[in-house]
């Protein structure tokens, strides 16, 4: 990759976490007593953009957020964090976005999310934020925005010669555009993801290997299919390789998966190969899961180092 071209734009969600941790999730019609509160900056997006800065990546972010409390502390976050917000825009119509998370006492979680300002995010707003994008090494897109828009910003960075990741979550409720997919080069989903996305069981390495058949069939070059605690199976010029997790107790899974995002494409933009990213990018999330919180639960550079294999 160019010595010039390491600059990382993440196109996203912007979400305040609101966070309860408890003994277990809720059944219907249950109140859950005696549970911890945190209320954390949050969004995939926003989780990715961090991540990504915090791992050593030069990150602009573009997210749209209200004009409320929200919003205003998300933007001072992100610039606490050295995070371009050249193009975070602030919606008068719509509020911030809001996430509600249960966490159960193994780690595991489950969330809702009021979307707001982040289903104003248009082509508009990323014509605006073309000048970055011809820049970028790497833009990297979930699904918390509107499709639409993903697959806008996809073909505008395709055609500035960028690397474009999409990391397909939340789970799709219908099929990805094919247009989308023809102009993603790197796409990171989780089994749940993939399993929505081509109507295949992913549990194991040949499952595994028959919904990626399905994916690279689309045009999308690379998959990386994240496990979880089973690690991460990887396809990439014409290779599958199965790469383990880190052996940790998790306290809180809530932004692991974006971690692994962020640190795969900060890999990327230092010119590693997609095995040495994927394999930073694991242990990022190693260290992730064993904290509370979205973004206060994302590692930096120094608790990772520079060791790629």
């Amino acid at each position: 990759m160019s010595n010039i071209k390491k600059k990382i734009v993440v196109i996203g969600s912007s979400n305040t976490d609101m966070v309860i941790k408890s003994d277990h999730f809720p059944k219907p019609g249950e109140t859950v007593l005696g549970g911890e509160f945190l209320m954390n900056p949050g969004g995939k997006g926003a989780n990715q953009a961090v991540a990504a800065t915090r791992l050593g990546g030069d990150v602009s972010f573009i997210c749209k957020v209200g004009n409320d409390m929200f919003g205003k502390e998300a933007i001072a976050k992100y610039n606490e964090d050295h995070i371009n917000v050249e193009h975070v825009s602030v919606s008068s119509e719509q509020p911030s976005g809001v996430a509600l998370i249960n966490i159960d006492q193994k780690g595991e979680n489950c969330i809702s999310v009021a979307s707001g300002a982040n289903y104003c995010l248009s082509e508009e707003d990323i014509n605006r934020a073309e000048p970055i994008i011809k820049n970028a090494a790497i833009v990297l897109l979930q699904l918390e925005i509107p499709v639409l828009t993903v697959t806008y910003a996809a073909r505008m960075a395709k055609q500035h010669g960028a690397i474009v990741v999409l990391n397909p979550a939340p789970a799709p409720k219908e099929a990805l555009p094919s247009e989308l997919l023809s102009n993603v080069d790197v796409i990171i989903p989780n089994s749940p993801e993939m399993e929505t996305i081509t109507k295949r069981c992913v549990a194991d390495l040949k499952s595994a290997q028959d919904a990626i058949g399905e994916i690279i069939s689309k045009g999308v070059k690379t998959v990386i299919v994240t496990l979880g605690s089973k690690g991460t199976i990887v396809f990439h010029d014409g290779k599958y390789k199965q790469i383990p997790a880190y052996s940790v107790e998790a306290v809180d899974t809530t932004a692991a998966g974006d971690t692994f995002c962020g640190g795969v494409c900060v890999a990327l933009a230092e010119g590693k190969t997609v095995f040495e990213a994927v394999q930073f990018g694991t242990k990022a999330a190693s260290i992730c899961v064993t904290r509370m919180g979205a973004q206060g639960s994302i590692p930096f550079r120094n608790e990772i180092g520079n060791t790629f294999v």
